[in-house]
């Protein structure tokens, strides 16, 4: 019994080394240059002045922290902290915020955290497998307007994003 611990132990600790030697120290991570993150943000807030609707638009990064807003001149304050939330609900869930309208409506679920937003009008930034960040747009008349305007953000910049190695 003795022998048979001792060459199971030698197999795992092999195994170990094995795995432990293909697991890299360090990893890469992709992230949004400001320049793309800017062009994101006045493709979304031109969308919804092409709808004569004046918005706050927020792009987060991959960390979900704020690498660029735009306040449209008429847009109310508020749409500032909205569109924000709206773009990290969308990176924290890599999910639109309308598919996730309906999922958090029991007592004390996920949708009562601070800071999360479950209303149309934030998209996730996805491109070749990475999540990227998020877009929220607060200020027009519906949620799914907003979320027409942050898919247009998106999709601004997106070709080029699919296209990098």
């Amino acid at each position: 019994m003795k022998r048979y611990r001792s060459l199971l132990l030698a197999s795992l600790l092999t195994a170990t080394a094995a795995v432990a030697d293909e697991i890299p120290l360090t990893v890469q991570v992709k992230r949004l240059s400001l320049d793309t993150a800017l062009s994101m943000a006045r493709a979304g807030l031109q969308a919804c002045r092409d709808e004569a609707v004046q918005v706050a638009i927020t792009v987060v990064d991959r960390a979900g922290q704020v690498q660029v807003v735009l306040r449209d001149v008429l847009a109310p304050d508020i749409t500032l902290e909205i569109s924000r939330q709206k773009a990290y609900t969308a990176l924290a869930f890599a999910s639109p915020t309308s598919a996730l309208e309906q999922r958090f409506t029991r007592p004390f679920s996920v949708g009562k955290i601070e800071g999360l937003v479950f209303t149309a009008g934030g998209v996730p930034i996805l491109a070749s497998g990475s999540l990227l960040g998020g877009v929220g747009v607060s200020g027009a008349p519906s949620g799914e307007l907003d979320e027409r305007c942050a898919r247009a953000a998106v999709e601004a910049m997106i070709d080029e994003l699919e296209m990098q190695d």
